[in-house]
């Protein structure tokens, strides 16, 4: 099968959809099928790096990174148009989906959709809300996502906000993938040891790690508003931020008004390949974030083997299974009574830990494409199915 996916952002840029768009790219290689990426120039320039074909684009400043496409057709998108492929399946809703469509429409060939994020917990970065609203935004999606075949949901919460928006074409619920392989590797004694002195953590030292894009709706300012009470329970406590964004300026504030600087420590951004040490590091992965649709953090951190404890969140349903895995919490005694237990209960931190790798098994890269794969057959044979019956309506008229 010949497979278009769209994306407005891919590598060198890092995020969840980059991430989830190159484990589905590698996997239906490894299948057989033939795949090409069509996505924007992060630097403006238009070139071909093997199957990823970059389209000139522009920076628009209205939302970190965001960059727009125009117009719809030149040289490569030419070139994918003679490649033919059988199916498009796009992961961004803005100039890479009117491509997608430009496209779809051209060849005849069904676009089917991955909604990966949650609009409405990123508003504020659109002129700080006041750009568009939560309902002008559930407008937009509506009008776009109905125009095409299908739509895979990362979750049921994504399913259900989609529903409860009025889209009305098949949505199939497919939890994203990680590469299981690259959270698994051990990490010797001295790697460990090189991080922990360069970050002045000590051998006593108990770490609580949050990993992951510092934005405000990732709501990491709630963890550290708990952590004064908690170093009072945890004499050796220390919070770990891992990651870059654009809310770090005001966590690090947040800290010298609490007075904590010595027991939060900020890293910065960090080399994708090395991430998964950061994991091992740490003795629980903790986040207050209800903003997710995909929750690859929370799998990354299982497959680390390291426990979570996190805001409960619809997303998370069926990846957390409390008590054996993590926990789920709703109120301040909560968090800190689940990260009092972890920290001071060394058999439970061992289960835990173990039954964390089993666990995340049931999220793998392998499994995740096979089941995006059978969305495909279905979503053309649908499609196909709809243009006989267009085909017969139209002869039976005539």
């Amino acid at each position: 099968m010949k497979i278009l996916i769209t994306t407005d952002t891919y590598f060198p840029m890092v995020n969840g959809v980059i991430t989830s768009v190159n484990n589905l790219y590698k996997e239906l290689k490894r299948m057989g099928h033939k795949v090409k990426i069509l996505t924007l120039s992060h630097s403006g320039n238009e070139e071909i790096h093997g199957d990823v074909y970059y389209l000139k684009s522009l920076g628009i400043g209205v939302y970190p990174d965001a960059r727009i496409k125009f117009p719809l057709h030149n040289k490569l998108v030419g070139e994918i148009i003679r490649w033919n492929p059988d199916i498009i399946h796009s992961q961004t809703e803005f100039s890479m989906m009117m491509v997608s469509k430009y496209i779809s429409n051209k060849l005849d060939i069904p676009h089917i959709h991955t909604y990966h994020t949650m609009y409405e917990d990123y508003l504020c970065y659109l002129l700080g809300g006041k750009l568009i609203n939560k309902n002008t935004s559930a407008k937009i999606i509506k009008m776009l996502l109905n125009s095409l075949d299908s739509i895979i949901a990362p979750t049921e919460k994504a399913k259900s906000s989609l529903l409860n928006y009025g889209i009305n074409k098949p949505i199939y619920v497919i939890p994203t993938g990680i590469d299981l392989s690259k959270f698994k590797q051990q990490v010797s004694t001295e790697e460990k040891q090189e991080i922990m002195n360069a970050l002045n953590i000590k051998k006593e030292d108990r770490i609580i790690a949050y990993i992951g894009r510092i934005g405000q709706e990732k709501n990491i300012s709630e963890i550290i508003s708990f952590m004064p009470n908690l170093i009072e329970e945890n004499n050796n406590l220390k919070l770990l931020v891992v990651g870059g964004g654009p809310y770090l300026d005001n966590l690090k504030n947040q800290v010298i008004s609490k007075n904590i600087e010595d027991r939060v420590i900020f890293t910065g951004m960090v080399d994708s390949n090395e991430v998964y040490k950061y994991y091992k590091i740490a003795e629980i992965f903790v986040t207050a974030s209800t903003s997710e649709t995909q929750g690859l953090t929370y799998l990354e951190s299982l497959s680390s083997g390291c426990p979570v404890v996190c805001k409960y969140d619809p997303c998370i349903d069926g990846v957390i299974d409390q008590g054996k895995n993590g926990y789920t919490y709703k109120q301040e005694l909560e968090f800190r009574k689940y990260i009092d237990r972890i920290l001071k209960d060394d058999s439970l931190r061992y289960d835990m830990k173990k039954y964390a790798e089993i666990k995340a098994n049931e999220y793998s890269s392998r499994i995740f494409a096979n089941k995006v794969l059978e969305k495909y057959i279905k979503t053309i044979s649908r499609s196909e199915e709809i243009g006989l019956d267009l085909g017969a309506l139209i002869n039976h008229k005539t």
